[in-house]
């Protein structure tokens, strides 16, 4: 083959086309999955506690409270994808399991990693069950606990602001 022939194909794999010592790097095959889970690990790095506990705030309230009911009753997506039989209850717990990962990637201890867990775990496997199930997805409420430890437990270690100042109030005259 001459090298107007050669000109528009692609080497495969390993192939040395462009001379030895070139350092020329054809990335038009690299994995572009593994490019973008690098790039959102350092996107995640780089946020603050603040950040993060916002971001899993906002994730528990979707997934627990989002949706007002008559009677001044609050219910999320997790009791509504769990409806759908098996399934709905693998997916919200694979988005609950999330908060109990960034907890792990805050640096929680180990027995706090346990109990979402638990609490995860616990919201799984009873709210599998049907109908009974449903109802205790819309009661119990494990997103909103699990970040209510998290929270509690950065704002102890110096990690977080308080949210709430304790205290007694006194007036001065």
């Amino acid at each position: 083959m001459t090298s107007s022939q050669t000109a528009g194909r692609v080497p495969p794999f390993g192939a040395g086309s462009f001379g030895k010592g070139s350092d020329f790097k054809d990335t038009r095959f690299q994995d572009e999955a593994l490019g973008l889970r690098a790039k959102a690990g350092d996107a995640l790095a780089g946020s603050s506690p603040e950040q993060v506990m916002a971001r899993l705030e906002l994730l528990a309230h979707i997934l627990d409270t989002a949706i007002m009911l008559p009677g001044n009753r609050r219910i999320g997506l997790d009791a509504i994808v769990g409806l759908i039989p098996v399934i709905g209850d693998a997916i919200t717990t694979a988005i609950s399991s999330y908060i109990v990962w960034e907890a792990r990637r805050l640096g929680a201890p180990r027995w706090l990693i346990a109990r979402m867990a638990a609490n995860v775990a616990i919201d799984g496997v009873v709210g599998a069950v049907p109908l009974v199930g449903d109802l205790f997805d819309a009661a119990f409420k494990a997103n909103r606990r699990n970040v209510q430890l998290l929270r509690r437990h950065l704002e102890r270690s110096g990690a977080l602001r308080p949210s709430v100042i304790d205290g007694v109030a006194t007036r001065l005259d």
